[in-house]
């Protein structure tokens, strides 16, 4: 499957619907099922380092006012959280690692992998 590789909390606001479109400085003829990755930097409220989901990628406009892409997906399936290490453009991934699941296996799975900052103690 085509996967592309985005900034965890990104992803997270793809999953819940907040993230309808990805700004890209670059268009590809491919449209239908990306798995979505989540970069390994390290963000507050994402899994860093993890394919979580499957979006659709619908279409791709041009905007002359943004000065880049925007790709319209939506979501497909949640995933069983793979570790996946991303790469630049659209790069594949097995389709036999992917396997779809529930929105309630999903958080459950998800949880422990959710970045949280450690709090720096006050003197």
């Amino acid at each position: 499957m085509k996967a592309l590789s985005v900034r965890g909390d990104y992803v997270m606001d793809m999953i819940s619907g907040r993230k309808k479109v990805e700004y890209r400085s670059w268009k590809t003829n491919y449209r239908g099922s990306i798995l979505m990755c989540s970069t390994t930097k390290k963000i507050a409220g994402a899994a860093p380092g993890y394919a979580l989901c499957i979006m659709n990628l619908d279409r791709i406009i041009w905007s002359d006012f943004d000065q880049c892409y925007y790709w319209y997906i939506s979501l497909k399936n949640v995933i069983e959280p793979i570790n996946v290490k991303g790469q630049l453009k659209l790069f594949n991934v097995k389709d036999e690692l992917i396997k779809p699941i529930s929105h309630m296996e999903f958080d459950q799975k998800v949880k422990p992998l959710i970045y949280y900052p450690k709090r720096r103690k006050t003197k």
